[in-house]
C-alpha cells in the first residue's frame, strides 16, 4: 500500500460479498477501515436475527481481522488496531415486519444502517423497479421516526424516487444513497437523476457512489478511472464534502444469489437481469484498493480531498445520525 492508502480512513458505504473469513482476509489486504455490510435483505425477523447470530460467531472467532461497529469509536479502534469494523445494514426493511419495536431491539445488537425498500414495494414504501411509486407510507413515516430516534441510517438506494423525497423531508437526521451512480452518466432504474441527487445533498444528506458495474457508463469495460469520473461527477452536483464511496462489491458470489437479489422477495418476478458482473479493471476485488487511492492520486485530486471522499466523510455522517 502507499503511505497515503495505509494512513487514511476507508470506509466502504455498501458490501455485499460472500461472507467467510478468506473475505476478511482480503479486507484487511485493501486496507479496508469500516465498511456496511449486508446481513438481511428479503429475510423476516428470525432469519435476519440467525444471520447476525452468524455475524457474532465471525466476530468471536476471527477477532484478529474484524470487529462489530456500533459507533463511530469502535470505527477509529479497527483503524488503530488494524482490523475492519462491521457495521451490520440491512437493504429491506423485510426484518422489521410490522413491528416498530424490532428496531430498537436491531439497533441493540449492531444494525447501523437499512435501507427503507429494496427494489419493490413493502410496509414502508416503493422501490426503484416498482411501476407505481406510492411514497412513504403512513406505517413508513413511523418506521423513519423510529430509525431517528435510535440512530439508525436511512438508506435511499434502491428506494423509489417519490419514495425517497418522502423519507429525506420526514427525517430528522442525515439520511443517505448509500451506493448508487448517477443517470447523467447511464440512464437505469437503480441510478439517480442530477435533480435527485441535488435534492438529498441540498437537504443535508449523503451520497456513497457505487462501482456496480451493469450501472456504470462503460460496463463491464469500465476501469478504476470510470469509477473516479462517477464519483467526480456526484462531487459536482453535491459537493465533496457529502459524497464518499459504497462499492456494492458482490464478491465470491455465485449466479444463484444473483437470481435471488434480482427476483422480487427473492422468488417472485424477475426485475432486472444484470447479465456478466465484472468489476472496474483495477479494482477487480477488495483486495485491490489501494488502487483507487492510487488513481484519486493520478486524477490530481489533493490528499484532503481524498481523505474525506474514502473515509472521512462518511464518519462525520455517521457522527450525526448515531450520535456516537
Amino acid at each position: 500500500m502507499s503511505d497515503l492508502h495505509d494512513d487514511l480512513i476507508l470506509f466502504d458505504g455498501l458490501i455485499i460479498a460472500k461472507w467467510e473469513p478468506s473475505l476478511f482476509e482480503d479486507m484487511r489486504r485493501g486496507g479496508v477501515t469500516a465498511a456496511n455490510c449486508t446481513c438481511s435483505i428479503w429475510e423476516g425477523f428470525n432469519e435476519t436475527m440467525r444471520n447476525i447470530g452468524q455475524w457474532n460467531r465471525w466476530f468471536a472467532a476471527h477477532g484478529d481481522l474484524i470487529l462489530k461497529a456500533r459507533g463511530t469509536a469502535d470505527i477509529r479502534r479497527a483503524k488503530a488496531e488494524g482490523k475492519t469494523a462491521i457495521v451490520l445494514g440491512f437493504q429491506n426493511v423485510s426484518a422489521f415486519e410490522d413491528r416498530l419495536d424490532y428496531i430498537e431491539l436491531f439497533k441493540e445488537v449492531g444494525v447501523g444502517v437499512a435501507q427503507l425498500a429494496y427494489n419493490t414495494q413493502n410496509l414502508v414504501g416503493s422501490g426503484c423497479y416498482e411501476s407505481r411509486d406510492g411514497g412513504l407510507s403512513d406505517f413508513g413515516h413511523e418506521v423513519v421516526a423510529e430509525m431517528n430516534r435510535v440512530g439508525m441510517l436511512c438508506d435511499l438506494s434502491h428506494v423509489g424516487a417519490k419514495t425517497s423525497r418522502d423519507v429525506i423531508d420526514a427525517s430528522k437526521r442525515p439520511v443517505a444513497y448509500t451506493h448508487c451512480l448517477p443517470a447523467g452518466l447511464k440512464a437505469h432504474p437503480r441510478n439517480k437523476s442530477d435533480e435527485d441527487l441535488r435534492y438529498i445533498a441540498d437537504n443535508g444528506g449523503f451520497i456513497g457512489v457505487t462501482m456496480f458495474p451493469p450501472f456504470l457508463r462503460k460496463g463491464t469495460e469500465a476501469t478504476v478511472d470510470d469509477y473516479i469520473e462517477a464519483i467526480e461527477y456526484v462531487i459536482g452536483l453535491a459537493g465533496e464534502d457529502g459524497v464518499g464511496i459504497g462499492t456494492d462489491f458482490t464478491q465470491g458470489h455465485d449466479p444463484e444469489f444473483f437470481r435471488w437479489i434480482t427476483h422480487d422477495k427473492g422468488y417472485a418476478r424477475q426485475l432486472t437481469e444484470f447479465g456478466a458482473i465484472i468489476n472496474p479493471a483495477g479494482l477487480r476485488s477488495i483486495g485491490e484498493f489501494p488502487n483507487l487511492t492510487a488513481a484519486m492520486q493520478r486524477a490530481g485530486w489533493p490528499e484532503r480531498k481524498i481523505r474525506k471522499v474514502m473515509g472521512e466523510n462518511w464518519l462525520r455522517l455517521l457522527t450525526d445520525v448515531w450520535g456516537e
